[in-house]
């Protein structure tokens, strides 16, 4: 479904620069993956580039397959094909970002319709009600963002960035504003959910239990200098205390 070969970007210059690479994804539909390393290590600045909002200094290869077509993203960024990029960001792709990101002006209900309303598509307003309902948000649908609490915000975040029902989700640290429970509700939910509807999800989180308990396949930040990140699988043989040693090394750098 998600195919990417030798993405990277580097930002800032000289000194103060930092490459952020991936060699390898490859994503199936349905199919959850999540992505970790401590603070600094490039995650947000990964799922902007694969999220089309940065574009990658290298890129061989980058493709998304669809049940309708395939989409070569990487020979339209080449070619600068700005407006069909943008495009394919609205129709197949969705963003839940860490600090919810929804507009101060609109109502709830007018947050989640916002998505299909840009595409000029129908809504769901059976799939709409039944993600409400499972995480416990219809009761607020009428009111502002402002009169919620930030762990409401993040529910109805993933409830827009689903909407439009896209192929593949990019959610950052989607349960970071959540107590124990609503955290559990809503990573299940996303793991139902990616399986019914055939959405990939690439999530940023650093709840390890979680990803853990659900034997998630991980993509591990591997600082290799205080200048460049890599990002590759890490095997799911690999022992607890391996991995450690592994996400240290953000400290040290």
């Amino acid at each position: 479904m998600l195919i990417i070969e030798n993405m990277s970007i580097t930002r800032g210059t000289e000194q103060q620069s930092f490459t952020v690479s991936l060699p390898q994804l490859q994503v199936t539909e349905g199919e959850v993956i999540a992505i970790q390393g401590m603070s600094g290590c490039g995650k947000s600045t990964l799922l902007e580039m694969i999220g089309l909002i940065l574009r990658p200094d290298r890129l061989d290869r980058f493709e998304i397959e669809t049940p309708y077509q395939s989409i070569n993203i990487r020979q339209l960024t080449q070619q600068h094909q700005h407006q069909q990029l943008a495009q394919i960001r609205a129709k197949q792709l969705g963003f839940m970002l860490q600090n919810g990101g929804l507009l101060p002006f609109l109502t709830i209900a007018q947050n989640i319709a916002l998505p299909n309303e840009l595409l000029h598509s129908i809504i769901d307003q059976h799939w709409i009600s039944s993600l409400c309902e499972q995480l416990h948000i219809q009761h607020l649908l009428n009111k502002y963002p402002k009169q919620l609490s930030i762990g409401e915000r993040q529910r109805v975040a993933f409830i827009r960035a689903i909407a439009h029902k896209p192929s593949l989700l990019l959610a950052d640290e989607p349960t970071s504003a959540l107590d124990p429970h609503h955290a559990n509700t809503l990573f299940d939910l996303m793991l139902k959910l990616a399986i019914q509807q055939k959405i990939a999800i690439l999530l940023v989180t650093h709840d390890w239990e979680l990803t853990k308990s659900h034997n998630l396949r991980i993509f591990q930040a591997d600082l290799i200098s205080s200048q460049q990140a890599i990002f590759k699988e890490k095997q799911r043989d690999q022992k607890d205390d391996t991995y450690m040693l592994s996400t240290e090394s953000c400290f040290a750098e």
